[in-house]
């Protein structure tokens, strides 16, 4: 009798893997097992019982094929000892647990590799970077890491005399305070920016400079090796969950860490409509589902409804079996899409009468006298400009929803991979006051996402700036690694 079962679905993963990742078809697959286990033990909250489902039966494998039990190699009793701990049981006595929830973490990692690496891409990278995200050596760091005294000689190469404050080490970047004597240096450096980037040998990442609160002092931020960087793991997101902080607000939505290392959350409610924009890899598929993850999590089934349009088929698909979906389903093609925004018009509209017969201002009133008991409508479009460019006419519903829908309760979250002006109007464009870029590909794209150049010198992988009324300068974030176990706990919540 076999200990560990997989699908076909799995078995076709760690073909992959063995023959695009190790470039070895014959090596054992016990290497991808093993990597699936330790992917799994990553996250901190227990797989599910979905995987003890076996759908399309793939293989079977006993534990001396995966542990290396009773062989020259055994680990078993260390695999059992992780797993104790991890679940604050003693496998050691539970034989039948044991396999149980072995099976149950391989077959979550081999699902969390199948979603987060493709066969194009570099194994020994991926490997890096999502497996061993927080592995720095105190002698790499060192190394990577800008000395002051660089900063200081590389600024006067351009002309600017500054004297280093303070330096904060953040988890991608280092964020110099500097201070001027004379305020023309000020100007020296933002037009300097670019040749500053150069000497300190920055490549295409580039330095970016904003002013703060204090007179003469600006931060600079420059990013590290990438090397050194720290992935801010989806536990931070569970955690702020937990906090008294989502209390005080009524759409709560978190994005991640600011650069000190704090949670980033906003109240959607008071934003009040979001423009999302960053071209591929650059962090911006994760910054959805974290907005919708934020507000499944958060929010009682009842004061929530989720209207998501997905022209990509790609996205919002794993959010199907939500109930919380407003009409029931996710709208993939543009006609449905045109009908769902004028069904919402329709409800705006019918929203404001309600609001007018109650004599209330708004739906949070209503709601907190009791006199509408109606739930918060948050419009997610993955894909805006692909949705406009294949019916324009979509725009008239979107732009009467951005100017009238915020009182009555509904919202949108509009994103896209290439913010250009002749797609996204300046009407549409002037109605949605909340921001956030990830990576673009031009100092353009930056201006029409932000009014101003920035996010074509982000890093990438969930580096953002973002602006958020009433703040008028931008933010710097860092999304989480949000997993797609994190995605399936909504089905949980």
């Amino acid at each position: 009798m076999a200990d560990i079962y997989t699908d076909q679905i799995d078995e076709q993963l760690i073909s992959d893997v063995l023959h695009y990742g190790f470039k070895t078809k014959t090596a054992p697959k016990l290497r991808v097992l093993r990597l699936a286990l330790a992917k799994s033990l990553q996250i901190t909250t227990p797989p599910n019982s979905d995987f003890d489902k076996i759908p399309e039966k793939g293989s079977e494998y006993s534990l001396k094929q995966v542990t290396g039990r009773d062989s020259e190699n055994d680990l078993d009793d260390s695999v059992r000892a992780m797993l104790s701990i991890y679940h604050e049981d003693d496998f050691f006595n539970k034989e039948k647990d044991y396999r149980k929830h072995l099976q149950r973490h391989i077959r979550r990692g081999l699902k969390e590799i199948r979603t987060s690496w493709a066969r194009g891409h570099d194994f020994s990278s991926y490997l890096e970077h999502e497996l061993l995200p927080n592995l720095t050596i105190d002698d790499d760091l060192e190394r990577n890491t800008l000395s002051n005294q660089n900063l200081i000689d590389s600024l006067e190469e351009i002309g600017v005399n500054g004297r280093i404050n303070e330096r904060v080490e953040g988890s991608r970047i280092s964020r110099f305070f500097l201070y001027f004597e004379n305020a023309n240096d000020y100007d020296q450096l933002k037009k300097g920016l670019g040749k500053l980037a150069m000497l300190l040998g920055l490549g295409d990442k580039g330095v970016l400079m904003q002013p703060t609160n204090q007179p003469r002092i600006i931060s600079l931020d420059v990013p590290r090796e990438q090397s050194s960087w720290k992935t801010i793991q989806a536990s931070s997101f569970w955690d702020w969950t937990k906090t008294d902080e989502i209390k005080k607000y009524v759409l709560p939505i978190w994005l991640g860490q600011d650069v000190i290392g704090g949670n980033y959350s906003f109240d959607l409610q008071e934003a009040p409509h979001i423009l999302v924009s960053g071209t591929t890899g650059s962090g911006k598929s994760v910054c959805l589902h974290s907005i919708i993850l934020s507000l499944l999590a958060t929010l009682p089934k009842g004061d929530i409804e989720l209207a998501l349009i997905d022209p990509k088929r790609v996205e919002f698909v794993r959010y199907e079996s939500t109930s919380q979906l407003y009409e029931g389903g996710v709208v993939y093609l543009v006609d449905q899409a045109a009908n769902l925004l004028e069904e919402l018009v329709d409800e705006m509209e019918r929203r404001h009468q309600l609001m007018y017969e109650a004599n209330v201002t708004n739906l949070s009133e209503g709601r907190g006298q009791n006199k509408i008991n109606l739930p918060y409508i948050v419009v997610v479009i993955e894909e805006l400009a692909d949705l406009l460019m294949q019916s324009s006419d979509i725009e008239t519903p979107l732009v009467r929803l951005a100017q009238k829908a915020r009182s009555c309760g509904i919202h949108l979250v509009l994103a896209t991979q290439r913010p250009d002006s002749t797609i996204l109007t300046g009407l549409l464009r002037s109605n949605i006051p909340g921001r956030i870029a990830l990576r673009v590909q031009k100092h353009t794209e930056s201006n029409i996402i932000l009014d101003e150049k920035g996010a074509e010198a982000l890093l990438g992988r969930g580096d953002m700036l973002v602006k958020i009324p009433p703040d008028i300068a931008p933010k710097r974030v860092h999304g989480a690694k949000l997993t797609q176990d994190d995605l399936e706990q909504i089905k949980h919540v």
